[in-house]
């Protein structure tokens, strides 16, 4: 645990603390800063950066140790950045005034001066070892018989990180820089390109080296055209040489729509743009990760400054946004003014949620949806895409703010933005404003996603439940969508509303391909339910097909789109069309058959059989939907009963009177009489069984004897109805535990069977249960009656 020492401390500066998340700066909030000495549990100080949060001071938003190897780094006069050595997370402290800054960067660079120097060895390694201990660095001169060697000397030093940090040093304690860049003018005096390729790797190497001081002092004034000078000539592409020169020494790219007073502001704007030209355009081939971010970085912390500076200056936004008020001003100046605002506006998506939410309502209200009307209405295409451009970043923010402003222009009668945005929309002929604009109308009118009412929730095969409370309405958005459909919404959608009501088919190509559009994207193509729905009960399908039969035999273009029509049905297999189609005209599919695109149509529905990829066929209806039973009632009670349903069970089944029917026929024959019995062929036949048995041939021999055929011989043989599979296999079952059970009487009763057969009675004689029949219990009894010998007589003498 370690305490602080507040005698030690640093006096309190007012900071905003930043972290680098992919590629990012993320703000972790604002606080005061301090740099103390904390004593740790052993004794030992510890120094340490620490930031108390601004609005709950009992909570840090930074306590950081510093290391010899953190890496600190002064950028500007304002800010300090770091590394943490345990998580490898860059740190920034952007400081509210630059004397608060030096006096934490004092701290820091004391503290890193009283540990052991990075290029000495350390007291705590064996003696064994042996510690590489660099040189002290010392370049040649700046001349051109020594570039060889220079450009040789620092690709050996930069290849170790302990050799990078004493070139860069080196290079800003000696001002290197500045003793290279005349040498670029020397060379190209001379025309001697090896010279300016060594030139170009050296200063390659320079800026490699991913040190912010060096990369500021060589965009500066002095520097940066010497600097971009060298770097015309890369050795890569000998026979190009680039132009950076000239594109940063035009001074008329820089415009001020309204005078900067402020030097050190106006200082940092073209610092940036000499940033953004180096990172994007010169270093955009080899630029690594590393000297990518702390482009990045120095690019952000100068556009936060200049973007707080602009909107905080109350002149400044007065003048620039009064531009559009005076009826002097120029055109020029007013678009100038545009396209300002919308520079503005880009930089803004890079800042955090509520810097840019303050930089947006400053905007607002200083009147720049007046700007943007002008914008839209302008007659430049780059001034319209530069206001769509403004209107679309407010939308990404935050889309209500800009339906606060419509809602005021609303209520007060004034032309609205959103009638502004459909004029254009209809007139535009950019497509990428077009899609901005239509993109900016969605936003506006949508309300996010509705509640799922009880009703939707039935659809969907559930009991409805308890219907939960919904939200009061926003007044202002309802006001909002009434005066838009009101107002607004039949200028949108007048171009479609008055192809109702042209007469004529004279149309140029691109209406054609128009209509082509609104009839197969906009409904069949879209394949959504409802229009299907649509199509299929206004029979547009049917009088379609009319239209193709009546222009047949012709081939022109209107049999074409009618074809086309239903070819793309088929190659999009939209079942529902198809199957109205083959089931309400399959007659007049039928006859143009002999086409492939009709024939695979119903070719297709003879094979699926009319098979619906709706869901809605498979879903019961209102009416279908079970129903929670009244309270205090049975689970059964509230079932109603169907009186034909109860008729149609309660009456007998025609296959169990016929069975019946049969039954009295057999017993009626089975009774004894005078006459002989007529032996009839037995129902299963186990040929087998008596072969293998000695007494099957005695116990059959007295069965035939003592009990007539259960089937007469004058009875036509019927067969018995046909049966499922389950039931035949449940019968065959039983079958085999039925003849296992008589066999096992069989073998234990033998010797007694011959007074038990013959004196049996005919009562006693299983009958042959119907293999359809519904009654009984379930068990199939089996006549096992032999059929008669031709040795019957030997039985008769047996017995």
């Amino acid at each position: 645990m370690a305490h602080q020492v507040s005698h030690q401390a640093t006096d309190k500066k007012r900071v905003k603390v930043y972290e680098l998340r992919d590629n990012d700066w993320f703000d972790r909030g604002t606080g005061f800063c301090t740099a103390t000495y904390a004593i740790t549990d052993d004794g030992c100080k510890d120094p340490r950066v620490i930031v108390e949060s601004e609005d709950h001071p009992e909570r840090l938003l930074l306590e950081t140790k510093i290391h010899k190897d953190d890496g600190f780094q002064k950028q500007q006069e304002t800010l300090i950045l770091w590394q943490e050595p345990g998580s490898g997370v860059d740190m920034a402290l952007s400081f509210q005034e630059a004397e608060g800054c030096a006096l934490i960067w004092r701290f820091v660079s004391n503290v890193q001066q009283t540990f052991p120097n990075n290029l000495g060895g350390d007291d705590n390694l064996s003696d064994d070892l042996a510690v590489e201990v660099p040189a002290a660095i010392n370049l040649p001169a700046a001349e051109l018989g020594n570039l060889p060697e220079i450009e040789s000397s620092m690709r050996i030093i930069s290849a170790s990180a302990n050799g990078r940090d004493a070139l860069a040093k080196f290079i800003m304690a000696d001002d290197y820089i500045s003793k290279l860049i005349p040498l670029v003018e020397m060379a190209e005096d001379l025309e001697s390109l090896p010279d300016l390729h060594r030139l170009c790797n050296i200063m390659k190497t320079i800026i490699l080296l991913n040190d912010t001081t060096i990369i500021e002092h060589a965009v500066s004034d002095d520097c940066v055209l010497g600097v971009v000078g060298a770097l015309e000539y890369d050795p890569d592409f000998p026979s190009h040489k680039a132009n950076h020169r000239h594109w940063l020494d035009n001074q008329g790219r820089y415009k001020e729509v309204v005078r900067i007073e402020d030097d050190q502001t106006r200082q940092k704007i073209h610092q940036t743009y000499r940033l953004q030209y180096l990172k994007d355009v010169v270093l955009a081939r080899i630029l690594d990760d590393p000297t990518f971010s702390v482009l990045n970085s120095l690019i952000f912390f100068n556009q936060v400054d200049i973007l707080q500076h602009l909107q905080s200056n109350t002149g400044f936004m007065g003048e620039l946004f009064s531009i559009f008020t005076s009826r002097r001003r120029d055109q020029k100046k007013k678009k100038d003014a545009v396209l300002f605002i919308q520079q503005c506006c880009a930089v803004a998506k890079s800042l955090q949620p509520p810097a840019r939410q303050s930089l947006y309502n400053n905007l607002i209200a200083h009147g720049l949806m007046q700007v943007i009307h002008f914008g839209l209405k302008h007659g430049d295409v780059g001034v319209r895409i530069g206001a769509t451009d403004i209107l679309v970043s407010i939308i990404d923010h935050d889309p209500q703010m800009i339906r606060q402003t419509t809602y005021r222009q609303m209520h007060d009668n004034q032309p609205s933005l959103i009638d502004s945005l459909i004029d254009l929309l209809l007139v535009e002929g950019d497509l990428g404003v077009k899609s901005q604009i239509s993109e900016a109308l969605k936003v506006l009118l949508d309300q996010g996603i509705l509640p799922q009412g009880p009703e939707l929730v039935r659809l969907n095969g559930e009991l409805p439940g308890r219907p939960r409370p919904q939200p009061a309405s926003d007044p202002q958005q309802e006001l909002f969508l009434t005066r838009f459909y009101e107002r607004s919404a039949p200028k949108l959608f007048k171009p479609l509303l008055d192809l109702e009501h042209q007469a004529d088919l004279s149309f140029a190509v691109q209406k054609a391909s128009m209509f082509t559009t609104l009839v197969e994207l906009l409904l069949i193509g879209m394949q959504e339910e409802f229009y299907i729905k649509q199509i299929t009960e206004k029979h547009a399908l049917s009088s379609t097909l009319n239209v193709f039969i009546e222009t047949l035999p012709r081939d022109n273009l209107l049999s074409s789109a009618c074809l086309e029509l239903f070819e793309f049905i088929k190659r999009e297999n939209i079942k529902d069309l198809m199957k109205y189609l083959v089931v309400n005209r399959r007659e007049s599919l039928t006859g143009l058959s002999y086409m492939a695109t009709f024939r695979d149509i119903l070719l297709h529905y003879d094979q699926t059989q009319g098979y619906t990829a709706n869901m809605d066929y498979f879903l019961e209806g209102e009416d279908d939907m079970p129903r929670k039973p009244p309270p205090n009632t049975r689970l059964m009670e509230h079932i109603t009963v169907d009186a034909s349903e109860e008729e149609y069970w309660n009456t007998s089944d025609p296959e169990e009177e016929e069975e019946e029917q049969h039954h009295d026929a057999m017993s009626n024959k089975m009774l004894p009489s005078n006459g002989p019995s007529t032996p009839s062929k037995p129902l299963v036949d186990y040929s087998s069984d008596e072969e293998s048995d000695p007494n099957a041939s005695l116990e059959g021999d007295a069965v035939v004897e003592g009990t007539p055929s259960s089937t007469p011989s004058g009875l036509p043989t019927v067969s018995p109805p046909a049966e499922r599979l389950s039931e035949k296999r449940r019968r065959e079952e039983d079958e085999e535990d039925e003849l296992g059970k008589l066999m096992q009487n069989k073998r234990r009763n033998s010797s007694s069977l011959e007074p038990s057969v013959t004196n049996r009675s005919p009562r006693m004689t299983p009958r042959r249960k119907s293999l359809g029949g519904a009654s009984g219990n379930g068990k199939i009894a089996i006549n096992l009656s032999t059929s008669v010998r031709t040795g019957g007589s030997r039985s008769g003498d047996e017995t």
